[in-house]
């Protein structure tokens, strides 16, 4: 596995890439399901109301989850790119600025 891990704003967000020979979890209506790489991440958007809490440049605002769909990838650069490219998305969706977003790009360590 190989974790996508994006920092702004004063929070996180961390999703998947899963390799060759791992199971990724499934979603009803996932696509690929025998790709060599597959992304998967929450998504989210700011609300006014309901949601949940989340902490962003000091102030408290309210998001909503999307269903997480993994997507499909032949090549393991093709699926960090689109990672990085969600990841920095859902920073803009909250209103940070995706250029100021960090993104690491980690092996995940076997427990």
């Amino acid at each position: 596995m190989i974790l996508v891990r994006g920092s702004g704003g004063g929070t996180d967000l961390t999703g998947t890439v899963f390799e060759r020979g791992e199971d990724p979890p499934t979603y009803k209506g996932a696509p690929d399901e025998d790709a060599p790489y597959v992304w998967v991440c929450d998504s989210f958007y700011q609300v006014e109301s309901g949601g949940s809490a989340l902490r962003v440049d000091g102030e408290e605002i309210r998001v909503a989850f999307e269903e997480p769909m993994p997507r499909g990838f032949d090549t393991k650069s093709a699926a960090i790119d689109a990672a990085k490219d969600h990841v920095r998305t859902q920073f803009a969706r909250i209103g940070v600025d995706p250029e100021t977003v960090t993104v690491e790009v980690t092996k995940a360590d076997p427990a």
